[in-house]
């Protein structure tokens, strides 16, 4: 096999969820397809240099608010703090819930020389302060680093009077959001507990 191809199918195989066969599956199917890969070229140069993150909740946007901020028609009082901006997606599928987020940029996870401080959590509570807030759900991924940022967050926001939740266990542990379907999401909102 040419190196550059080889190269190619490497760094197909370190996007999440691909293994090598997928990645030279992918690789192949792009070599036969140039429009396609023209295309993604071109979509990835263009979000490169378009995407940002938004100015108030870090989810991924064109503007310097994103659209779910700039809704008046969302409930400014309540925050739903998710990990990731693919986490929102999803959760907005569900059409469950109709107030803002916070995306934290990951989890606590001391392993991996992640600390809170290197997270978005000192925003999440000048949030909470400055906008009012009157409930934060949690909906970390129900793994141990995501239990443990909502315990860290939970014990961070129980001093401000507000009503901090966590979403139900309609998820199974060690699982992601992005890979639950639309009903488990729903129903973990709608179960959601005070922690």
């Amino acid at each position: 096999m040419s190196q550059t191809l080889e190269k190619l199918i490497t760094v197909l195989s370190r996007l999440p969820g691909i293994g090598k066969k997928s990645a030279q599956r992918i690789a192949f199917h792009l070599l036969k397809n140039p429009s396609l890969s023209q295309e993604l070229e071109e979509s990835l140069t263009r979000a490169r240099q378009h995407l940002r993150l938004c100015s108030i909740c870090f989810n991924i946007t064109e503007d310097e608010v994103c659209a779910i901020c700039a809704d008046a028609n969302r409930n400014p009082r309540t925050i739903c703090v998710v990990e990731e901006p693919a986490d929102v997606l999803v959760i907005e599928q569900t059409g469950q819930y109709r107030g803002r987020y916070h995306i934290l940029g990951g989890v606590i996870s001391p392993l991996d020389n992640v600390p809170p401080e290197s997270l978005h959590i000192k925003e999440l509570l000048a949030r909470v302060q400055k906008e009012g807030i009157t409930e934060v759900i949690i909906a970390t991924n129900p793994t141990t680093e995501g239990e443990a940022s909502a315990i860290y967050i939970a014990q961070l926001l129980k001093p401000l009077n507000i009503q901090v939740t966590r979403i139900a266990r309609g998820l199974p542990v060690g699982s992601d959001l992005e890979l639950a379907d639309r009903e488990t999401i729903a129903r973990a909102l709608e179960g959601r507990q005070a922690i």
